[in-house]
C-alpha cells in the first residue's frame, strides 16, 4: 500500500514539475504597471512552449526574469521586435516611424524617447500603465533577452469573472 501511495504521489509531482518547467505555469500579477488590462491579484496562465518555435510578437503579453535581478519576475506587452526602431515623440509610441495607435491605454505616455534599434535575439517592452511602469525605458531593464522570456500571457482565470483568453490589440495588426 505505502509503495503504491509513493509512485502515485511521485509520479504527480514529477508529472507537475514537467508541466511547469516546459508546458504552462501559473502567474499572479503584482503591482499597477500593466493597468487596465491587468490588474494586481489577478492570476495568469503562461504558454512556455510558444517560443520554443518561434520568436515574441509584437502585442503579446510576455513574463520575463528582471535583468538586475533574474529571480524576479516582470510582466509587460512587447511593442518592439529584432530590428525595430522605437521612439516616444509628444506622448505616442513609434514602431519603424509608424504612429501605434494603443486604445488599451488609460492616459498618454509622458516624455519623449529618442529612437533606438532592438537588437538581435531581444524584444523592447512597456507596462500598459506607461506612467508608472518599469520597462524598457529604463537602464536596469533595456532590452529584454530572448532567453529571460519565461512565456507568453494566453488565459486570465481568476477573478471567475475576469475570465478570457489575452488577445492581441488591433493596433498590432495595422503594423507593417
Amino acid at each position: 500500500m505505502w509503495r503504491d501511495l509513493l509512485e502515485t504521489v511521485g509520479g504527480a509531482v514529477v508529472l507537475a514539475l514537467f508541466i511547469m518547467t516546459f508546458i504552462a505555469r501559473a502567474f499572479t500579477v503584482d503591482g499597477p504597471s500593466m493597468l487596465p488590462t491587468l490588474q494586481s491579484g489577478e492570476k495568469l496562465l503562461i504558454d512556455k512552449v510558444t517560443y520554443r518555435f518561434r520568436p515574441p510578437q509584437r502585442g503579446e503579453v510576455v513574463v520575463f526574469r528582471y535583468p538586475a535581478n533574474p529571480k524576479e519576475h516582470f510582466i509587460k506587452r512587447v511593442i518592439g521586435i529584432p530590428g525595430d526602431t522605437i521612439s516616444i515623440q509628444d506622448g505616442m509610441v513609434y514602431i519603424n516611424g509608424q504612429k501605434l495607435e494603443e486604445d488599451y491605454l488609460m492616459e498618454k505616455t509622458w516624455g519623449n524617447m529618442a529612437s533606438v534599434k532592438v537588437p538581435p535575439e531581444s524584444v523592447f517592452v512597456l507596462g500598459d500603465n506607461r506612467n508608472n511602469s518599469h520597462d524598457s525605458r529604463s537602464p536596469l531593464v533595456g532590452f529584454v533577452p530572448n532567453r529571460l522570456i519565461e512565456g507568453r500571457a494566453v488565459w486570465r482565470y481568476w477573478p471567475l469573472q475576469a475570465l478570457r483568453v489575452l488577445e492581441l490589440p488591433p493596433a498590432f495588426a495595422q503594423l507593417k
